[in-house]
């Protein structure tokens, strides 16, 4: 253990009462719609906090890389779903992974990919359970749910004797919207989309037993999830500027940050700069279309409380721009002296936290445990 003060700088922090209260909010929430909620890990990358989510009542996770697979099911998690369409040469991957015992599913959204899971399958005397993914927006992949296609998956999948496992969806959309009432509106097209899909196949005499949805925004939104069997979600665990413009929480909800240090000024232009830049806090600029423009993230002090309009506007590599969003701090350096120590909030958690080898995890008591994250495909 450690203390704030001994950090060296670039670091992310946790801080781990916003994230219990996160993950209390977000299983609640799903206990009481009746579903099983299954994490997304992708945000965090992290066992420990994975060991949270599950702690709480989560019932399996999802991935998006098959090697996030291996190292939650060498801690110890073994109903995991590999949220990325298939790629063939990644079968390989899979089976090995299947075969040490873990309850692996995998997915795809088309013919073709389907017919190489079923003949893999075949040539190695193994049975894949595979979801169809269902695009029930428009905002990346999947079919829809009325498209013919959805049948000649299943049965594609079905006639190979690999087995259809259900069907999934995310509402990746919601991430555009700010008012309750858009939400309201995608988290229902989400439900019913990927609810009518499951039906055609039932219809057509093919097995679902999974409708799985999710995202953060219509996790938290949806009034009911009727035909839903569980609900997938990642970001909620940490929250940042995007869900906060979005409306799915507060500035205050928000449990990562990244420690900083100031390093010099240029004071005709109101600026301080910092050692915390795009390495430190991605590229990712998800704010820039919302109402506000966090820039590359919202400024706080050591402890966190927020610096109402201080941002990091501007960021290169190692260094980060600190300045005030209306007329120029011409008393910047005054203000935050060589040395000073801030955090910024991220614009997207999950790509900040992908920044770092490791979180530095701070307890209510001020004590400090480092957290390392996994890397890798």
């Amino acid at each position: 253990m450690t203390a704030l003060h001994d950090l060296n700088t670039p670091a992310a922090l946790i801080d781990t009462q916003r994230m219990q209260r996160n993950i209390q909010r977000m299983q609640e929430r799903m206990t009481a719609l009746g579903v099983r909620f299954r994490p997304h890990v992708k945000t965090t990358k992290c066992l420990p906090v994975v060991q949270a989510q599950v702690a709480a009542g989560a019932r399996g996770i999802t991935v998006s890389t098959l090697k996030e697979a291996e190292q939650f099911f060498d801690a110890g998690i073994s109903d995991i779903l590999y949220a990325v369409g298939m790629a063939p040469g990644k079968l390989p991957q899979a089976l090995a992974l299947m075969r040490r015992g873990c309850d692996l599913k995998i997915i795809t959204d088309n013919a073709a990919a389907a017919r190489e899971i079923g003949r893999f399958g075949a040539a190695h005397g193994a049975v894949f359970e595979a979801w169809i993914e269902i695009d029930t927006d428009g905002h990346r992949s999947g079919i829809g749910p009325e498209d013919e296609a959805l049948l000649q998956v299943a049965r594609t999948l079905h006639e190979a004797s690999m087995r259809v496992g259900g069907v999934m969806t995310h509402a990746g959309s919601s991430y555009d919207h700010d008012d309750h009432a858009a939400l309201l509106a995608i988290s229902e097209q989400e439900r019913a989309g990927a609810v009518r899909a499951a039906q055609r196949l039932r219809d057509a005499s093919l097995p679902c037993p999974v409708v799985s949805i999710g995202s953060t925004p219509t996790a938290l939104t949806a009034e009911h999830l009727e035909g839903v069997t569980e609900v997938r979600a990642g970001v909620y665990v940490f929250f940042d500027l995007v869900m906060r413009n979005i409306g799915v929480c507060t500035t205050d909800d928000i449990a990562l940050s990244v420690l900083t240090t100031v390093i010099g000024h240029q004071e005709e232009k109101g600026w301080a700069i910092v050692d915390a830049g795009w390495m430190a806090m991605s590229r990712d600029r998800g704010t820039q279309k919302q109402r506000q423009d966090f820039g590359f993230g919202q400024a706080c002090t050591e402890d966190g409380t927020v610096l109402d309009g201080y941002l990091l506007s501007g960021a290169n590599q190692e260094h980060g721009i600190l300045s005030h969003t209306g007329a120029p701090d011409r008393r910047i350096a005054e203000r935050f002296p060589i040395g000073t120590r801030l955090r910024i909030l991220p614009n997207h958690a999950c790509a900040t936290g992908a920044q770092h080898p490791a979180y530095q995890a701070v307890r209510p008591d001020g004590r400090i445990e480092a957290w390392p994250r996994f890397y890798g495909w």
